[in-house]
């Protein structure tokens, strides 16, 4: 069969390929100079640039909500008249599965038991331990971790959706360097974002290998051994083949929503089987912790206390999610075409961050009373030797421990399938400038190509070289993330303008009654009048309609006066104690526009002011009839704003 390349974009699937062989070359012959290297570019990081990650981090989550709240919040991600790809519970399991599900699995148990054994500020064992435990736990996995994901998310689908520009990560870049993205620019950052991708899901999959080969081995009795955790990889890569070859809207699309459930089902066993009561007043009080902390939480690098704790943990953390973010953030952004910045930025935090505390909430409190209130000591024991067994230990301790272990099990396997085929569609996707009607054997390729180099990397020792080394990539993705951000608040800017532009009905439709007049509304609207005509525009045709206006007004016993301004008329008429109407129209001076051959460097325009001020819109040149049918078109408005008072 010959296979179709005409849909990949070869400097960057030639250069991936090139750049992910080499690397996974130099760890497997090198491990120890490959772990070293990348240990130090860690450390160096950590040592110099944690104040950098956590400052990126704060910015990038205030911007988000900022985001939601302003203006720019009912944009849509899409052309206005679109509707949503997915519906809302499909949408929210896909994006939940991809971007945190497995981490869940692995860490719901493990790091509160790990905050409690060592808080950071806490004495060990002691109440405030607890408390400290899950207000870290509820920090490293809520707003900031899907506040990353979101912005990343909300710039691709923005520029893809709403300005045709590729699903890729170049399109981020392109309000700063505009066309360049299509060059070598584009191609370097779609490399580095396939790189990331490559390791970041193929790490993962490595470690979540070891956490099923533990399941297995407490449900079967199989031996814990490299060997049957290549297989478990392969078996998982196997999955996610068929899974990616059938498509985004059968495979991932159904897997997701089945451990979506699946998820809701082992969390209400264990907060049913647990302390209910406990838990449910844990997680509102864990909530009121976290929110209540959550500024100097932020922005807290132990700069006095000089420990290296958040070097561990938070710092570790914050490159975790910034470097799982082009994965992720493309994934999210290609199935929420058609939704609004607000929905978008309330369905990507809010949600996910509510089910994801409640989950840390139930495993995690439910594992440090065990260890309190039960002495179950073995748990913080086979915790501490590896952590990959903490869920089943856990599970241990609750009646049908095989039945929910066994479930754990297959929910495992399945975010893993889900993450591993959403990445080799993103992975794809970079590589052929954002298309998803790419050949079989291209998605196939990255999907085997994951899981080798996953098996790779597990055999020859290498998984926490690139680990680290992919955590360290983040540094470089924030500052390209932060100029990407500077962006998309520009490009946003130049279109709610342009939406406010649309929504003024500049001439009324009676100003031109014959067709042969489109000659003289095109004159208008290019003329640049100097100060001369502005005067004698305002001071005869405005003038006339007032004073019509006025008398009119009388007439149906409503006050109203003309009177002259510093800068030209205004119109008013009087509502009592009800707010009286203003209707101004005043010269301004701009400067001359380039396209024009006027010797004068200056124009003026003649612009309507309301009482709330200027609406920026320029009456100079219409008619009598015009301007009065103006005034009464924004008095009718003005009357509207009075019923909603009185309502």
């Amino acid at each position: 069969m010959k296979l179709d390349v005409s849909k990949i974009n070869p400097p960057v699937f030639l250069t991936s390929s090139l750049l992910i062989i080499g690397l996974l070359l130099f760890t497997i012959f090198t491990p120890d100079i490959a772990s070293g290297f990348f240990s130090n570019i860690q450390a160096g990081i950590i040592a110099n640039g944690s104040w950098f990650y956590v400052l990126t981090v704060a910015v990038i989550l205030g911007f988000v909500i900022y985001l939601s709240m302003s203006r720019f919040g009912s944009i849509k991600l899409g052309p206005d008249h679109i509707s949503p790809d997915y519906k809302l519970s499909t949408w929210l399991s896909m994006l939940f599965a991809a971007g945190m599900g497995i981490g869940l699995m692995f860490f719901g148990v493990a790091e509160p038991i790990m905050h409690y054994l060592s808080p950071p500020t806490a004495e060990q064992g002691s109440l405030a331990s607890v408390k400290e435990a899950m207000k870290i736990t509820f920090f490293h996995w809520g707003l900031h971790a899907w506040a990353i994901y979101a912005i990343v998310a909300l710039i691709l689908a923005y520029f893809c959706y709403r300005h045709k520009l590729p699903l890729t990560l170049r399109s981020a870049l392109h309000p700063i360097i505009g066309d360049r993205i299509y060059g070598w620019p584009g191609h370097i950052v779609d490399t580095f974002a396939v790189v990331s991708t490559v390791f970041g899901v193929a790490t993962s999959l490595g470690l979540g290998a070891s956490q099923v080969n533990a399941g297995l081995n407490y449900l079967f009795s199989i031996e814990v051994s490299q060997s049957n955790q290549v297989l478990i990889m392969v078996a998982i890569a196997a999955f996610a083949s068929i899974s990616v070859a059938t498509g985004l809207d059968k495979g991932i699309k159904i897997l997701s929503e089945i451990n979506m459930g699946l998820a809701i089902v082992l969390l209400l066993l264990i907060f049913v089987l647990g302390p209910t009561v406990f838990l449910l007043q844990a997680y509102v009080q864990n909530i009121g912790a976290y929110l209540s902390d959550i500024v100097s939480n932020t922005f807290n690098l132990f700069a006095y206390e000089k420990k290296s704790w958040i070097g561990g943990w938070t710092i570790f953390y914050w490159g975790w999610w910034l470097a799982w973010a082009p994965f992720v953030g493309l994934f999210i952004a290609r199935i929420s075409k058609g939704r609004t910045i607000r929905e978008f930025v309330i369905g990507v935090m809010l949600v996910p961050t509510a089910f994801t505390l409640l989950w840390m909430t139930i495993f995690g409190n439910s594992a440090i009373s065990l260890v309190v209130d039960q002495g179950v000591t073995e748990l913080t024991t086979m915790i501490g030797q590896n952590s990959a067994v903490g869920l089943f230990v856990f599970l241990e301790n609750f009646p049908w421990a095989t039945a929910l272990t066994g479930l754990s099990i297959l929910m495992i396997v399945i975010f893993f399938v889900t993450s591993c085929d959403s990445g080799a569609m993103v992975i794809d996707m970079l590589c052929s400038n954002g298309r998803n009607d790419t050949p079989l054997w291209q998605r196939l390729f990255w999907a085997i190509g994951v899981g080798v180099v996953a098996a790779v990397l597990s055999l020859a020792g290498g998984l926490d070289a690139l680990q680290t080394m992919t955590i360290a990539s983040a540094l470089p993705f924030s500052i390209v993330l932060l100029m990407a951000c500077f962006g998309l608040i520009k490009a946003l800017q130049i279109e709610s303008a342009k939406r406010e532009s649309l929504q003024i009905n500049v001439v009324p439709s009676n100003y031109y009654d014959k067709a042969e007049d489109w000659r003289e509304k095109l004159d208008n609207i290019v003329s640049t009048p100097d100060k001369k005509n502005a005067d004698f525009f305002i001071n005869k045709t405005v003038k006339k309609a007032f004073a019509k206006l006025k008398e009119q007004f009388e007439t149906n016993n409503i006050s109203a006066e003309v009177s002259v301004t510093e800068t030209g008329l205004a119109f008013k008429v009087f509502h009592g104690d009800e707010h009286d109407f203003i209707y101004g129209v005043h010269k301004k001076k701009l400067a001359q526009p380039d396209f024009t051959l006027e010797d004068s460097d200056s124009y003026y325009r003649a612009e309507v002011h309301l009482l709330e001020g200027g609406q920026d819109y320029d009456i100079m040149g219409w008619s009598e009839i015009a301007v009065i049918n103006d005034v009464i078109e924004q008095y009718q408005k003005h009357m509207h704003f009075l019923h909603l008072l009185r309502e």
